[in-house]
C-alpha cells in the first residue's frame, strides 16, 4: 500500500495502523526526516515500511514511487492519496500563488499518484484507489472557496473512475473527514502565516484511519468517518440556500493575540 502525505496526521496514523495489521506500506511526503522517523517506528515494531521522499505534484516522482513499491513488494494493492494543504481566507484575500499551490497539491497531487497506480492496477487486474477529501468537498464553507473546490474535485475524480472501472476488480473510494486533530492548522500557520479557529465537531486521526482500513477490507464508494456528515450533502441537495445560511456559522476566524508559529 502506498500512502501520500504520510509524514504526519491522517497519513501517518493510517500507515501505522495498516502496518500494524499486516500491510506492507510505502510512505511518501516531502519532509524526508519526518518520513524516515515514521518508517523507522513501523519497522522497529515489526511492521514493514519503506519511506520515499517525493513531491506529489511531480508526475515522474510519483511514477518512481509506484515503480519502487512494485519492485520492493512485487505488487501494488492500494494507493491512498492523502497529501493536502489548506488556506483560510475570503476569495479576494487569497494570494494568487497560494491559490495555485492549493490546487497543485490537493488536486494535481491526487491525479499524479492515482494515474501512476492505475497503470499497475490495470496490468494486475486488481487494485484500490482511495482519495482523502474533506467534508467541505460535499459543501463549501465561507473562507474556503479554493480549498473546498479542490476537495469537491477529488470527489468528482473518484466518481469518474468508479464509472470507468465499473464491472472490473478495480475500486475507487473517497473519504470525507471532518476537522481532524492533526498538524493541519499548524501547517497553515507555518506556510501562510494563518492561525485560525472555528466552530464544529472535530475527530481524532485514528477514527479516520480506522474508516480507511474498513474501506480497504470492504470497498465502498464513499466513506464518512463522522456519520452525520452524510446528511450535510443530502441537505445541500434539497435546500442549498438554507445550508448557505447555516454554513456562515462555521467560517474560520483568525485567532487574536497569537502569532503564527
Amino acid at each position: 500500500m502506498v500512502i501520500t502525505g504520510a509524514s504526519a496526521g491522517i497519513g501517518r496514523v493510517t500507515a501505522e495502523r495498516l502496518a500494524r495489521n499486516g500491510a506492507s506500506v510505502v510512505i511518501t511526503a516531502r519532509r524526508a526526516e519526518m518520513l524516515e522517523e515514521v518508517a523507522a517506528g513501523i519497522n522497529r515494531t515489526g511492521g514493514r515500511a519503506l519511506a520515499i521522499a517525493a513531491d506529489v505534484t511531480d508526475a515522474a516522482a510519483m511514477e518512481s514511487v509506484v515503480s519502487t513499491a512494485v519492485s520492493q513488494f512485487r505488487r501494488l494493492d492500494v494507493m491512498i492519496c492523502n497529501a493536502g494543504i489548506g488556506f483560510h481566507g475570503r476569495l479576494v484575500d487569497i494570494p494568487a500563488d497560494a491559490a495555485e499551490k492549493i490546487v497543485q497539491i490537493n488536486l494535481i497531487g491526487t491525479v499524479h499518484p492515482a494515474r501512476a497506480a492505475a497503470k499497475v492496477f490495470l496490468s494486475q487486474g486488481t487494485g484500490h484507489l482511495i482519495a482523502v477529501s474533506s467534508v467541505v468537498g460535499l459543501r463549501g464553507v465561507p473562507g474556503g472557496s479554493v480549498y473546498s473546490a479542490t476537495k469537491a474535485a477529488q470527489k468528482a475524480f473518484i466518481e469518474s473512475l468508479r464509472s470507468e472501472w465499473y464491472g472490473t476488480k478495480l475500486h475507487a473510494s473517497v473519504v470525507f473527514p471532518i476537522s481532524t486533530r492533526t498538524e493541519f492548522r499548524a501547517a497553515m500557520a507555518r506556510d501562510f502565516g494563518q492561525a485560525v479557529e472555528g466552530l464544529g465537531p472535530r475527530q481524532d486521526p485514528d477514527i479516520v484511519a480506522a474508516a480507511i482500513e474498513r474501506c480497504i477490507r470492504s470497498p465502498r464508494a464513499e466513506v464518512y468517518p463522522y456519520r452525520p456528515t452524510w446528511w450535510l450533502g443530502f441537505a445541500n441537495t434539497i435546500a442549498p440556500t438554507l445550508v448557505d445560511r447555516l454554513m456562515q456559522r462555521f467560517e474560520r476566524r483568525r485567532k487574536t493575540g497569537e502569532l503564527p508559529r
